[in-house]
């Protein structure tokens, strides 16, 4: 899963998850990735991929257009994991009687088998 995003809010509510390129971060260059190899599982702008694409020419690259089809940000993955009501704790069960994913504590306290 790549790990290298960055989160940003545009205008009025709406917000937006981008993704940074993997060796312009490693360079320390904050830029924007318009790729996605899905073998290597890192982002890469414009001018980083065209030798990505010399070197790894047999790899599966998807466009900015094609963002369906790369992966969720670590943000967001982070964010869905998260209890509710437990900042602390991540979803990690379900109860069936319930149909929901909780976290230990509420599967404790809240969804108790007698």
């Amino acid at each position: 899963m790549a790990t290298y995003s960055k989160s940003t809010v545009a205008s009025g509510s709406d917000s937006f998850i981008d993704f940074c390129c993997f060796p312009c971060l490693e360079n320390k260059i904050d830029q924007w990735a318009d790729f996605y190899c899905e073998n290597c599982q890192k982002f890469y702008c414009a001018k980083c991929i065209n030798l990505h694409s010399q070197l790894f020419g047999t790899h599966v690259t998807y466009r900015r257009g094609d963002t369906s089809k790369w992966p969720v940000a670590k943000e967001v993955e982070d964010f869905l994991q998260k209890c509710d009501l437990h900042d602390d704790k991540h979803l990690e069960m379900f109860c069936e009687d319930h149909s929901q994913l909780c976290c230990t504590n509420c599967a404790f306290l809240n969804h108790r088998f007698v």
